[in-house]
């Protein structure tokens, strides 16, 4: 189980910090990863983590957002700096990345709205 939080409205530019709260004791040897879906379109898969720290980024977000982990928190966080207003989306965390599928069950996600 997820649970989402930090999102909210940031001017172009500007940047925000996710976090997500995971329960249950495999979290550590999860691929966890950071999911977005703006309105209209398909839910994607925007940064993943290994548990050892390796980590994947959708070329969109390269370079301006920044995946990392807690494995003692059960935590895993996405510091988004240069939003644009393309970022504009619900965010979500899930198992996931580097060829893993999401779990079935998804959290309540957190809105991100970027305005120009």
């Amino acid at each position: 189980q997820f649970v989402e939080s930090g999102g909210g409205l940031v001017h172009s530019g500007g940047s925000l910090r996710l976090s997500c709260a995971a329960s249950g004791s495999d979290f550590s040897i999860y691929i966890m990863g950071w999911y977005r879906q703006a309105p209209g379109k398909r839910r994607e898969l925007v940064a993943a983590i290994r548990y050892i720290g390796n980590t994947y980024y959708d070329d969109s977000v390269k370079g301006r957002f920044t995946i990392s982990r807690d494995n003692t928190k059960n935590t895993v966080a996405l510091q988004m700096n240069s939003l644009k207003p393309e970022d504009t989306a619900v965010y979500y965390c899930n198992r996931g990345g580097f060829g893993v599928l999401p779990l079935p069950s998804w959290g309540p996600g957190t809105q991100v709205t970027v305005f120009s």
